[in-house]
C-alpha cells in the first residue's frame, strides 16, 4: 500500500534498516529492501509502489538514489512504470529472478545467527500426520477426525454463545482468572462427561486443557526425562510418539492386536504407557475388559502408570461402551485425558486431565506458565451446552450418522474393493485397511489426491526401523453418505491399476 501516513512511512523505515551494510550503496539497500518485500508479500502483484519523493522523504534518501534503484527493478522485470500514475508490481513477475533471491536469501548472509546450531530440539524433524489443507473443497475427503458442517448442531450452539454475551455471564468470563478454569466446565465434565464414563473424580483433580494434546505435552513435560522408559503402541498416535521423543530416547514400541495392547514383556522396565482403549489409534479396536483389568494388574505389579487417551469413547455403535480404563482405576495409577473438541469441533480446542489433586497443582502452575489459563468464553459456552443436553443429543446424532456412513462404507468396500481388508471396530469414525504389501499407500494416496480423493497413508502411525508402507486409514467423519460409494469406487480403480503394472 503507499505510504501516505505516518505508520507507513515508519514500516518503510525499519524495514529499510534491516538492510543495512548488506549493499555497497545506498541504492542497493534500497533495491533489496524491495526485492524483500516483494518475496514476502508486503508488496503484491498490481499493487501501487510509494512514489519516488514519498520514499525518499521518509528514507532520508535523495531522489535520485531512489529513482535509480526503481529503475533497476523495472529493468528486471518486477516493477513497471504507468504513465502519471507511478511504479506498480507487475502481475506477472519474473520466476527465474526471484527464484535466484530466494535461494541467495535462504543461504542467509554471513554474520547472521545460525538458530539450526542455537536449537536445542528439532521438532520439523519428526514425522507428523499430515492433512491437505483444502480436503474441504475435495469431492471424497476420506479424512479421519474433522469437522462436518452439516453435522453441527449450529442453533444449539448460537443458543449457549448468546448466553454468554448477557452482562451477568461476561462478568463471569471476561476478567483474567490466572489460573482457574471456569468452574461451570468443572462442574459439568464433574457431573455429566466423567461419570458417564464411570469416572467419579474430586473437582481438584480435574484440569481443563486446550485439547487432549496440550495435557500431553504438559504430561511429557512434567514426567518424562531423559532416562525415563515409556511404552507406547505400535502403530500408535504420532503426536504422542512425538511428544515422549523430545525427551527421551527410551521409547518401547508396544504391539497391538485384535484386542488391543499386547501384555508383553515389552511392559518390562516402563515407567509410563500411553494407550487409546477406547477406539486404538489408528486400528480402532476397542481394549477388551478382560486386558484392561490385567493392563491395571501390571501396572500396580511393575509400579509403572497408565496414559488413557480416551478419544472418541462416545462414538461407539454396540450401544454398550467399554468402562474407561480409569473407571476400574483402583490405585491412582491412571491419568485420563479427555476432549470436547473431538467430538463438538476441532478447533474449539477444549480437552481436559483428571489425575490425582497432586499431579493437577502441578499442571496447572505449568499452565500458568504456558498460557494462564484456557479462553474462558470458550469453557463457558461448552458448559451451557453440556447443561442444556445438547452434547449429548449431538452426540447421538453423530452415532447414527457414522453408523451409516461405516454401514455404506463397508457394503461399497465389499462391492468394489473386496480385496480391502478392514479391523473390525465397535465405533469412531474411520477404517483402518491393509491394503497388501504390493501397494505403497504413499504412492496411492498422491494419486487419488489428483482425483479428489483424500485418505491417510499408515506410515506414519508405525516408528521404529522398518516402516510398513501397505496400511491405509479413510476417515468417514466429513464425506456426505451419498457421496462414498462413488469414492470407494476411485480407490478400487486406483488399486487396480497400481497392481496392473
Amino acid at each position: 500500500m503507499r505510504p501516505t501516513n505516518r505508520t507507513a512511512d515508519l514500516m518503510w523505515q525499519r524495514l529499510f534498516r534491516r538492510f543495512e551494510g548488506q549493499a555497497s550503496t545506498l541504492q542497493g539497500q534500497l533495491r533489496d529492501m524491495l526485492v524483500h518485500a516483494l518475496l514476502e508479500g508486503y508488496l503484491l502483484p498490481g499493487q501501487p509502489l510509494p512514489s519516488s519523493r514519498q520514499l525518499a522523504e521518509s528514507l532520508g534518501l535523495s531522489r535520485t538514489t531512489v529513482s535509480l534503484a526503481l529503475g533497476a527493478l523495472a529493468d528486471k522485470g518486477l516493477i513497471e512504470g504507468r504513465a502519471r500514475s507511478g511504479f506498480f508490481v507487475r502481475q506477472q513477475l519474473q520466476a527465474t529472478y526471484l527464484d535466484a533471491r530466494r535461494r541467495a536469501n535462504s543461504a542467509g548472509p554471513t554474520g547472521r545467527v545460525s538458530w539450526r546450531q542455537r536449537l536445542k530440539l528439532v521438532p520439523t524433524a519428526q514425522r507428523n500426520i499430515e492433512k491437505p489443507s483444502d480436503w474441504q473443497q475435495q469431492p471424497y475427503p476420506f479424512i479421519y477426525g474433522q469437522f462436518d458442517a452439516s453435522l453441527f448442531p449450529i442453533a444449539d450452539w448460537r443458543e449457549c454463545v448468546k448466553e454468554s454475551l448477557q452482562s451477568r455471564a461476561l462478568r463471569r468470563w471476561a476478567p483474567d482468572h490466572i489460573d482457574r478454569d471456569d468452574s461451570g466446565l468443572v462442574e459439568q465434565i464433574h457431573r455429566r462427561l466423567l461419570p458417564a464414563r464411570g469416572i467419579w473424580a474430586g473437582r481438584d483433580e480435574i484440569l481443563v486443557t486446550t485439547g487432549a494434546q496440550q495435557a500431553m505435552f504438559m504430561l511429557a513435560e512434567l514426567l518424562i526425562g531423559a532416562s525415563t522408559h515409556v511404552g507406547i503402541e505400535n502403530p500408535g498416535y504420532p503426536d504422542a510418539r512425538n511428544n515422549f521423543l523430545l525427551r527421551t530416547r527410551h521409547l518401547k514400541l508396544l504391539r497391538v492386536d485384535e484386542q488391543g495392547l499386547v501384555l508383553s514383556s515389552g511392559l518390562d522396565g516402563c515407567q509410563y504407557v500411553y494407550v487409546t482403549p477406547s477406539h486404538q489409534c489408528p486400528s480402532t479396536v476397542t481394549m477388551t475388559l478382560a486386558r484392561r483389568q490385567e493392563l491395571l494388574a501390571r501396572a500396580e505389579r511393575d509400579d509403572f502408570v497408565v496414559i488413557e487417551d480416551d478419544h472418541e469413547s462416545e462414538l461407539n455403535f454396540s450401544g454398550h461402551p467399554t468402562p474407561a480404563l480409569k473407571s476400574l482405576d483402583t490405585q491412582s495409577r491412571v491419568i485420563y485425558l479427555g476432549s470436547l473438541s473431538k467430538t463438538l469441533a476441532h478447533g474449539l480446542r477444549l480437552g481436559y486431565v483428571v489425575a490425582p489433586a497432586e499431579l493437577i497443582r502441578e499442571l496447572r502452575a505449568l499452565r500458568r506458565l504456558v498460557m494462564r489459563h484456557v479462553p474462558t468464553n470458550n469453557q463457558q459456552v461448552a458448559a451451557s451446552f453440556i447443561a442444556h443436553g445438547h452434547q449429548e443429543a449431538f452426540v447421538r446424532r453423530l452415532n447414527l450418522a457414522y453408523r451409516e456412513r461405516a454401514q455404506v462404507l463397508h457394503a461399497s468396500m465389499a462391492l468394489h474393493a473386496p480385496a480391502l481388508k478392514a479391523v473390525a471396530a465397535q465405533g469412531g469414525s474411520a477404517l483402518w485397511l491393509n491394503t497388501g504389501k504390493g501397494i505403497d499407500t504413499r504412492e496411492l494416496a498422491a494419486r487419488l489426491y489428483a482425483k479428489g480423493v483424500v485418505v491417510e497413508p499408515g506410515d506414519v502411525f508405525f516408528a521404529g526401523a522398518r516402516l510398513p508402507r501397505h496400511y491405509l486409514r479413510i476417515g468417514y467423519s466429513s464425506i456426505a453418505t451419498e457421496r462414498i460409494d462413488a469414492g470407494v469406487q476411485l480407490i478400487a480403480r486406483e488399486l487396480t491399476d497400481m497392481r496392473a503394472r
